[in-house]
């Protein structure tokens, strides 16, 4: 009997947790001194991934009792355009490379998002190991990452604010509270559930601090998480929900003027940190981030606020989708005039076209319906890309989470 044949899909579960660790370690090439350096032991890994494998979808192909391919999906929400989405995360994905190109990868993928549709997760974002290969499968990119350098001398000058700086255990509950905040008033966002903290803080090492911006109402408007190396004040994250938020932690971090020689940090949002200093001559990089995919188009339109207008909107179009039926085939949307739109098989041809892919970055607003037309992502003509830029919010989504 051949190797395939023997081989076996099903759950992966909590005592298969060691062979999931091996894989995982294997695939990302995750070394004992990698673990050493934040001050991990292979046990602290096996008990961190417990709660995956307990509360998340994780699939895997079995030769007899050994695991050799695997894929998680974790329960998240997200926030898009101030609507609350169940999001399935994918992660953990890997196949010991004596098992590849057997296609084993690819049924997985395809069970796991029909086990999202089933759970009503009608999207799912990933951090993509390669971008081309996602993107075969209907992911797309939906998200960016600048890291940002500034010298000591070019950080902004003291603004007096109302609400006062604390430093806290990054176990604080009012860290979490500031999320949530602004989570529910940002686009793209996750609402952190224990499971996304828990994997969200993974990787940190101990000498990870938290400030917290108070207003002058005692709330948490935003906070900035960092550590100090080499005269190096390291940002992880700065979240705020205001100008006043941003204004007190930036004053934080220029108290700390006489220690350090320059701030470097990650921004997740479409904010170019440089135009808002009075020495705008940093250094700034981006880098794709999280990609995307629908994996439910009528479950996905059926919650999605499109702008109002006072006339129902018509758009029908072919949608290609690598791997789902559901989404392959022609569709009419309906944009009903207060905004709320659906979606139904349509029986007419259409010369309108697009995939799940670009469908799915133009709908989070990460790039707009007229750009992707001008390269040749989406065919249809002028009038309907006119209506898509009306209906369709103007706003990127943010993500700084890591999964």
């Amino acid at each position: 009997m051949s190797r395939k044949k023997q081989l076996k899909m099903r759950k992966v579960g909590v005592k298969h947790i060691e062979q999931y660790n091996q894989l995982l370690r294997y695939v990302f090439q995750v070394t004992d001194n990698d673990l050493h350096k934040v001050g991990w032991e292979e046990q602290d890994i096996v008990r961190a991934k417990s709660p995956v494998l307990e509360q998340a979808d994780v699939l895997g192909w079995f030769d007899g009792e050994k695991l050799v391919s695997q894929v998680a999906v974790y329960p998240f929400q997200v926030r898009i355009f101030n609507k609350t989405y169940e999001m399935g995360g994918l992660t953990g994905v890997g196949t010991f490379p004596e098992y590849s190109n057997q296609g084993l990868m690819h049924k997985l993928l395809c069970q796991a998002l029909e086990n999202m549709r089933a759970r009503k997760q009608s999207i799912s974002y990933l951090y993509p190991y390669s971008i081309p290969y996602y993107r075969r499968k209907g992911w797309e990119i939906i998200s960016d990452k600048i890291k940002f350098e500034v010298n000591d001398y070019q950080l902004p000058k003291n603004k007096q604010v109302p609400g006062d700086i604390e430093r806290v255990d990054i176990s604080s509950d009012d860290l979490k509270t500031a999320y949530e905040r602004f989570a529910y008033q940002t686009h793209g966002a996750m609402l952190r559930n224990d499971l996304a903290w828990n994997e969200y803080w993974l990787w940190d090492s101990d000498d990870l601090t938290a400030a917290i911006y108070y207003n002058e109402n005692r709330q948490p408007d935003g906070y900035v998480l960092y550590w100090i190396a080499d005269e190096v004040f390291h940002i992880k994250d700065m979240i705020f929900i205001n100008e006043e938020a941003r204004s007190g932690l930036w004053n934080f971090i220029n108290a700390h003027f006489s220690m350090i020689s320059k701030v470097v940090g990650n921004i997740y949002m479409d904010e170019p940190l440089a135009f808002l200093l009075e020495d705008a001559d940093i250094k700034e990089t981006i880098a794709p981030y999280f990609m995307a995919r629908i994996v439910d188009l009528k479950q996905f339109i059926s919650q999605y606020p499109f702008k109002p207008d006072d006339k129902e909107r018509v758009w029908t179009f072919t949608l290609d989708d690598p791997l789902l039926s559901w989404n392959q085939g022609t569709f009419t949307l309906r944009i009903h005039p207060e905004g709320k739109g659906e979606v139904i098989r349509a029986e007419e041809r259409s010369s309108s076209r697009i995939n799940i892919q670009t469908l799915t970055t133009m709908l989070l607003g990460y790039k707009r319906p007229d750009y992707l037309h001008k390269i040749g992502r989406i065919s249809c003509n002028a009038e309907i890309i006119d209506m898509l830029e009306d209906a369709i919010e103007q706003q990127t989504p943010y993500f700084s989470d890591y999964f």
